[in-house]
């Protein structure tokens, strides 16, 4: 068989914040998103190239996984899924070396018509790290580019699937910290039965000299940082709203 090769941006040898434990985070290169609140825009251009086999990245792995204390492989991006035939073949291998494998995703590549990729890559996936960016259609694509059905169609076929997800959320002053949508997106987080944690993620604009050195305009220049108070009050918000319809399904 012929060798596959990915398309790497960078390895994080000791990620903690990319799942459980201490992690080996592979960024992939290509996204067909562009969040206006991205930190990883040099990770966007399909056509920047950095080869590296599933074998090259394994070793790095082996070179410092005594110091991956409960941890395992994430890949992000990037996209990872828009490589998803490497993606599969690194998941399996690693699987075959019992680590644990974590994906962190938007779902924007999910066609809920032609699963079969997913359902290949599902099994060889202990963790999905979902990002919701906008509960409203409309709003998402102001601020991604791209519409969020196939998001939505992803979470409903991993809570199928029962496959054990991360709900990560952006909350933005002005776009997302807004007690509607914030509700919305709880009404629609209690619909999934796989959910084992909510990250609600504060706004930060510590991305603009990346953005200044690679020439481009930030897209959320002059917004304020989201403050921890309003974090945990959008958190709130959403867990309210999801305990709320919960309850009303069940006494229909």
């Amino acid at each position: 068989m012929a060798q596959i090769y990915g398309n790497i941006h960078s390895i994080e040898s000791c990620g903690t914040v990319d799942g459980p434990g201490i992690r080996f985070v592979v960024f992939f290169q290509g996204c067909p998103m562009r969040c206006a609140y991205c930190h990883n825009p040099d990770t966007w251009d399909f056509k920047v190239n950095k080869k590296m086999t599933v074998e090259e990245i394994l070793k790095k792995y082996d070179g410092v996984k005594e110091f991956l204390k409960n941890g395992g492989l994430t890949a992000t991006g990037g996209e990872p899924t828009a490589q998803i035939d490497f993606l599969i073949e690194l998941f399996k291998c690693a699987k075959d070396k019992n680590i644990h494998t974590a994906l962190d995703t938007s779902g924007i590549l999910f066609d809920k018509t032609k699963p079969q990729k997913y359902d290949e890559l599902m099994r060889y996936t202990d963790l999905v790290m979902l990002d919701i960016k906008h509960i409203d259609c409309e709003q998402h694509h102001k601020l991604t580019g791209q519409n969020n059905t196939n998001i939505l169609d992803f979470a409903r076929y991993l809570s199928f699937k029962n496959i054990p997800v991360w709900i990560r959320h952006v909350v933005v002053p002005n776009i997302t910290y807004n007690k509607t949508y914030l509700a919305k997106l709880g009404e629609f987080l209690s619909t999934l039965d796989n959910i084992k944690a909510l990250d609600v993620l504060p706004y930060h604009d510590l991305a603009i000299p990346k953005y200044e050195n690679l020439g481009k305009e930030y897209p959320l220049k002059g917004i304020p940082p989201l403050t921890k108070e309003q974090a945990l009050d959008a958190r709130n918000i959403i867990l309210d709203a999801m305990r709320q319809s919960k309850l009303k399904n069940s006494n229909q």
